[in-house]
């Protein structure tokens, strides 16, 4: 047996919601968790306070399926040819981000938001697209082991809640090491909760937002 690829187009989805008025705007990008899609990631960015002057742009993964609750729902990768799901969904998150900043008028300051499976995704479009980030934040999944130049992260919101079995507390601390040596001091939230956002979690993304200046 030989093994073969062989490229072909593939269409993907993503949402936009751009406020009222003229812009310039921030842009906050998401990316979604496991079997989740961009609706998903769009209604939690939502709920973020304080994000009346941001343009929203949540990015659905490029490999569909009908998830454990019979519901659509998209995955970002699986182990099978991980190195060429990663330039792929790369190159992808780099085209979206690049045509939403060229059709609304953006000013300059990107921030990208991941849960979950889609933490992974933020952080390697931050490494490896070529458009600058102001922030990273990071809700219930661990950086990337192969990313090096965490730098480009520039400022993180790494948030947890602390009775999560998928991103163990381990996995937390040791990201907070990796992001302190590349120099970074990351707001850290460790909330009441599980596997996904809880009030309490929003409340704290909005603050490290507002502590930026973006609102």
């Amino acid at each position: 047996m030989i093994e073969h690829h062989l490229e072909t187009t593939v269409t993907g989805r993503y949402l936009v919601e751009a406020p009222d008025g003229d812009g310039p705007f921030p842009l906050l990008a998401g990316f979604h968790g496991y079997g989740q899609t961009a609706d998903d990631e769009l209604a939690m960015l939502r709920q973020i306070p304080g994000l009346e002057r941001f343009a929203l742009c949540s990015i659905e993964a490029l490999h569909p399926f009908i998830n454990a609750k019979g519901q659509p729902g998209a995955s970002w990768m699986t182990r099978r040819d991980r190195e060429r799901r990663i330039a792929e969904n790369v190159h992808y998150a780099d085209a979206v981000i690049a045509k939403v900043m060229a059709e609304l008028l953006f000013d300059g300051r990107l921030v990208l938001h991941g849960f979950s499976q889609g933490t992974g995704m933020a952080s390697r479009a931050a490494v490896l697209c070529r458009h600058e980030v102001t922030a990273v934040m990071l809700l219930g999944g661990d950086i990337p082991p192969e990313l090096d130049d965490l730098a480009r992260f520039r400022a993180v919101h790494l948030a947890r809640g602390d009775r999560d079995r998928l991103y163990p507390q381990k996995r937390f601390e040791a990201d907070i090491i990796r992001l302190r040596e590349a120099g970074i001091e990351p707001s850290v939230c460790e909330y009441a909760g599980g596997h996904g956002p809880t009030g309490e979690y929003f409340e704290d993304a909005g603050r490290f937002l507002a502590g930026m200046e973006f609102v």
